[in-house]
């Protein structure tokens, strides 16, 4: 497929803000996009909502988006539910918008309306859009590969209840063991802060990188450095 050649080997930058916090801003989102695309070289983006899709989208409408919805608010057990891109429905709403890829909580956790995984990629692979799957364990990828999706990420890996007591650090060992079973492409997401990592990643065998916090969310750069 076009897009994964054009994706492969690259570094995904995500750029998402809580509604509470000051970056949220539909400006500042654009200009964190304005300074990765055209400063930094930056070819895609993983962004959340229709509002920062379609504005991104329109001043850019060759770079990349992997597109997802989040609820406003995270819940404080986040860890129980589904809660990226969890419906038909939300998919619906970020195709429209422009996304190129549509990712989605690909765990194996109750999706809400009685929805099956399956569901989200039938409807993903009818609109002509490549279906990114979020997951957390080996078992979740090879659901994601046996539903015909095109990409699985490691995003929640860590984020689950299953993957509690993952270590605070990316899941390199998660990539070589996809790579090494399943012919599918796989993208580390996921704590992500040394250049080193995105080395590791690579030689792991990820065939891209998403990098968010340590790029985008200026709070969470400056408490790392001050040690919080």
């Amino acid at each position: 497929m076009e897009i994964l050649k054009q994706i492969k080997n690259e570094v995904i930058v995500s750029i998402q803000a809580m509604p509470d916090e000051p970056l949220y801003d539909e400006n500042c989102i654009l200009a964190l996009a304005q300074s990765v695309i055209e400063l930094g070289g930056a070819k895609v983006l993983r962004l959340a909502g229709q509002r920062d899709i379609r504005n991104i989208k329109s001043k850019y409408p060759n770079i990349i988006v992997i597109g997802i919805t989040k609820p406003k608010i995270i819940p404080d057990n986040y860890k129980e539910l589904v809660y990226i891109t969890p419906t038909v429905g939300d998919c619906r709403e970020i195709i429209d918008a422009g996304a190129d890829i549509v990712a989605f909580d690909g765990t194996l956790r109750t999706r809400p309306n009685g929805e099956k995984l399956s569901d989200l990629v039938d409807f993903i692979k009818s609109s002509n859009r490549l279906a990114m799957a979020d997951i957390a364990t080996y078992r979740e990828a090879i659901h994601a590969y046996e539903l015909g999706c095109d990409i699985v990420s490691t995003t929640l890996s860590g984020y689950t209840k299953e993957t509690i007591n993952k270590p605070d650090s990316p899941d390199f060992e998660l990539v070589k063991e996809i790579k090494n079973n399943i012919d599918i492409f796989t993208i580390l997401e996921g704590k992500i802060w040394q250049r080193s990592d995105v080395e590791l990643a690579f030689n792991f065998g990820a065939d891209a990188v998403v990098i968010g916090s340590a790029i985008t969310r200026p709070q969470l750069i400056f408490k790392r450095f001050k040690g919080v």
